[in-house]
């Protein structure tokens, strides 16, 4: 298989590492990620999870293997399911993810980047998204997920033209959060990873299921939110975070 897990303190990083395909995604490898995700989020010393490639993130789905596995309309369908499935592993997973973009960052790569929380690129990074190239209509789970982060007007060029973005303009459309110079990207993600793993993870969990809640479409506070609340309040991450700024020294969580 050619992912790779490894964990260093409270960070884990998942490896796309297939550079002879560009980091191209086989089917192997979309069945192989809810497995993977499963094992970030049991682990309760992982705070934050990179995703990361070498040169290129990913160049997305393996093509190759449309004359194969992905042949016809089973074949597409079975296909289809296992991408979706990994696809879903990493945007529901309960801990905070990042995506480090190098390279190209096309179709299923840019979909794997669209699952995580948080996008940074390097400033020579390439973006799209090329069903149309390819006689395919990009499910609805995926579509929302682009239309979310980046609006219907961009999320429809992005779509109708298949068009390679580059990092300046996905930085301005809000495609990714930040760019950097490719030197300096993996400094910036492991900065950022070490900062989110060090804060209070009550807060940092809780507020991330209350924005998916609200891109999930819910409008108004429920139990479900309002104990979100409750529970931090009553949690010892909050007497320690209290105590420290009384104190004037920096929480231990």
């Amino acid at each position: 298989m050619t992912l790779s897990l490894d964990t260093a303190g409270p960070v884990a990083t998942l490896t796309i590492d297939r550079p002879a395909k560009r980091n191209a995604m086989s089917f192997e490898m979309w069945s192989a990620l809810p497995g993977l995700l499963a094992r970030v989020q049991d682990d309760d010393a992982v705070r934050v999870l990179v995703i990361r490639g070498g040169e290129n993130f990913s160049a997305g789905a393996d093509i190759s293997e449309f004359a194969t596995l992905r042949k016809g309309a089973d074949g597409a369908a079975r296909y289809g399911k296992a991408v979706h499935n990994g696809e879903r592993a990493i945007a529901t997973l309960g801990k905070p993810t990042i995506a480090a973009i190098t390279g190209f960052c096309i179709g299923g790569g840019c979909e794997i980047a669209l699952a995580c929380d948080m996008r940074l690129a390097a400033a020579d990074a390439r973006f799209g998204i090329t069903p149309a190239k390819l006689g395919i209509v990009y499910t609805f789970t995926s579509t929302k997920q682009l239309v979310d982060v980046v609006g219907p007007a961009w999320a429809k060029q992005i779509l109708f033209s298949g068009e390679i973005v580059d990092a300046a303009t996905a930085l301005r459309v809000g495609l990714v959060n930040e760019v950097h110079p490719a030197d300096a990207l993996e400094g910036r993600v492991k900065q950022l990873a070490d900062t989110i793993a060090a804060r209070a993870q009550v807060s940092v969990r809780g507020a991330k299921q209350i924005v998916n809640r609200i891109t999930g479409g819910q409008h108004d506070e429920d139990d479900a939110a309002r104990a979100l609340c409750i529970d931090a309040a009553h949690s010892p991450e909050y007497a320690e975070g209290v105590s420290a700024f009384l104190e004037k020294r920096e929480p231990r969580f």
